[in-house]
């Protein structure tokens, strides 16, 4: 089962795409035929080139002086995985194709292309729209924020399925924090074998963490004043037997 929560504003495919370049600890580089794993060892400039960090001897080194201009010639694979564990734990998928510049002692990927994938499929995003975006404020402290909510606070989590409507609750055998961004939180329902999203929108956008604890208050206080779904009362009581 899918979510049949309406799907309420969040960041565009460019945004999007720059959050999971610049939170991704990883990224797999295909060149030359032959593929490396790097961890730690990108940063995302300004305008959307990728600096890559290398030893001498990588063989990149050797496809970025001795490749061709005017096709593209590596690939970047960014993994954008939840902090919280849960099925499917994939969220998306970024690549990123096009050659490498020796830049001092690394390689920067200048893009030609840039595709997203997501659940709901998959689409090329704009290169001058990629250039020109910014990650989402919380994307470097997304991990961490999801992880405490769902650590410390899962009285707040089942508090917060209050806003739920209750068919997206049937069956339900557990709800995790999945998401956040500037625009609202994503919950992940799982079943028994399928689960579904659905999200709570905030107010307004947060630009920060202070005034994402704000925007999590004003959602708590509307659970609070919500009637707990009978699809997720269904469930303990059966759960209690």
């Amino acid at each position: 089962m899918g979510d049949t929560q309406d799907w309420a504003a969040g960041p565009g495919a460019a945004q999007r795409a720059r959050s999971v370049a610049a939170a991704a600890w990883s990224c797999a580089v295909t060149a030359d035929g032959a593929r490396e794993e790097y961890v730690g060892a990108h940063r995302v400039t300004g305008d959307g080139g990728v600096l890559l960090d290398v030893p001498e001897d990588s063989a990149l080194v050797a496809a970025a002086l001795c490749a061709p201009r005017g096709e593209p010639t590596a690939v970047l694979e960014f993994a954008d995985v939840a902090p919280v564990p849960v099925r499917r734990r994939i969220r998306s998928r970024l690549w990123l194709a096009g050659w490498f510049t020796p830049v001092g002692g690394s390689l920067l990927l200048r893009p030609t292309r840039v595709v997203l994938w997501q659940p709901s499929g998959t689409v090329p995003v704009d290169l001058d729209e990629f250039a020109a975006a910014r990650p989402d404020p919380l994307a470097g402290a997304e991990a961490r924020l999801l992880t405490h909510l769902a650590d410390a606070h899962p009285d707040a989590v089942e508090r917060l399925t209050r806003l739920v409507r209750p068919e997206s609750l049937h069956a339900a055998t557990r709800v995790v924090p999945l998401a956040v961004d500037r625009h609202g939180l994503t919950l992940r329902v799982e079943r028994a074998r399928t689960q579904g999203d659905v999200r709570l929108p905030f107010h307004t956008p947060a630009d920060d963490v202070a005034q994402l604890a704000e925007r999590m208050r004003a959602l708590l206080a509307r659970a609070s004043a919500a009637a707990c779904p009978r699809a997720l009362q269904w469930q303990r009581a059966d759960g209690d037997r």
